[in-house]
């Protein structure tokens, strides 16, 4: 009998809590069912959103490679206008700048550049961007705005590609000894192991008479 009164107790004082918390808690369970019911659908949102980004960056690497400029063209579009925060966008752009500025079309090179220096959520690929960019820009001989890009702040890896590039501005601009110095650094931060990008620049520093 007393193990039967103690049940009503802690039934009574259960039925007495349900009263003043069960509303709290209902929508405390009925939150966290939403919750987990949205992001399962957040998250096969944005997988069907990268298969498709996927998707599309293949066809854009095929066109680039067949030189077919229309599909690249229309599937570059399409990942840049309907999935700019997937990292396909930002290597599709670099892939179709590559294309354009192969065909001497430097306007397309500098806009696909452009867009992933601005757009990109990747840092390294937006560093890449900005420095392939500044290539452009030398090539078109806007040297100022190439140099402009280059003193941009970037990752520590790719200091002596940034420099090296640098070195070349100045050369066209006929500042040698700015060119020398910039030529110094490329070296002095570069790794040791690549050779042939060592090799590069000390040719390029040995014509200027180092």
């Amino acid at each position: 009998m007393a193990f039967d009164l103690e049940e009503q107790e802690q039934l009574a004082t259960f039925k007495a809590w349900w009263k003043d918390n069960g509303t709290i808690v209902v929508g405390v369970l009925l939150a966290v069912a939403i919750g987990v019911t949205g992001w399962q659908a957040w998250s096969a949102w944005q997988t069907n959103q990268v298969q498709q980004a996927a998707a599309l960056y293949d066809s854009l690497l095929k066109a680039a490679r067949v030189g077919d400029a229309k599909v690249l063209r229309d599937s570059g579009g399409t990942l840049v206008e309907t999935y700019p925060r997937t990292l396909y966008a930002s290597m599709g752009a670099l892939t179709a700048a590559r294309f354009y500025f192969e065909r001497s079309d430097l306007k397309n090179a500098k806009a696909q550049l452009q867009w992933t220096v601005e757009r990109s959520p990747s840092d390294e690929l937006r560093d890449l961007a900005r420095l392939r960019l500044a290539a452009v820009l030398l090539d078109d001989k806007a040297y100022d705005e190439a140099l402009a890009l280059l003193a941009a702040k970037h990752a520590a890896p790719m200091e002596a590609q940034y420099a090296a590039l640098k070195g070349d501005v100045l050369v066209a601009k006929s500042q040698l000894t700015e060119a020398k110095a910039a030529y110094r650094v490329a070296l002095e931060r570069s790794d040791a192991r690549d050779t042939t990008f060592r090799a590069s620049v000390q040719l390029r520093l040995d014509a200027l008479g180092e």
